[in-house]
């Protein structure tokens, strides 16, 4: 059901460096109602979102948290501690389900990662 999300950013340009590097993508920038976004690529399959800088948009680490599909979590954790972000969560096998851990952003936003299969380490 859910089809876009947002993440609440206090620096676009540094957000965007961060996420660049971490996720390995390019993002694409708008002016959607007065707000600054900079969108993540679509994901064939998969939901779109955006980082959002504007007076609604206040980064957090409690509240609703968003699981990027990455092919190994290892490697973007690695890339979150080299552009300045945290290890919050490490890499942790949830069954049938793979693995998921959790880092913290330049803007101190709480984002989770999902390797789907994996059982070894």
């Amino acid at each position: 059901m859910v089809t876009y999300f947002e993440i609440p950013v206090a620096d676009l340009e540094r957000a965007v460096t961060f996420y660049s590097h971490v996720l390995d993508i390019e993002m694409s920038r708008e002016l959607v109602d007065g707000n600054e976004m900079a969108h993540f690529p679509d994901a064939e399959g998969g939901i779109t979102g955006s980082l959002a800088l504007g007076d609604s948009y206040i980064p957090g680490d409690v509240g609703v948290r968003v699981y990027f599909g990455v092919a190994s979590i290892e490697d973007v954790l690695d890339r979150v501690e080299a552009a300045g972000g945290q290890v919050a969560y490490s890499k942790t096998h949830v069954g049938a389900y793979g693995a998921v851990a959790e880092f913290m952003d330049s803007e101190g936003n709480r984002i989770g990662l999902s390797e789907s299969g994996s059982t070894s380490d």
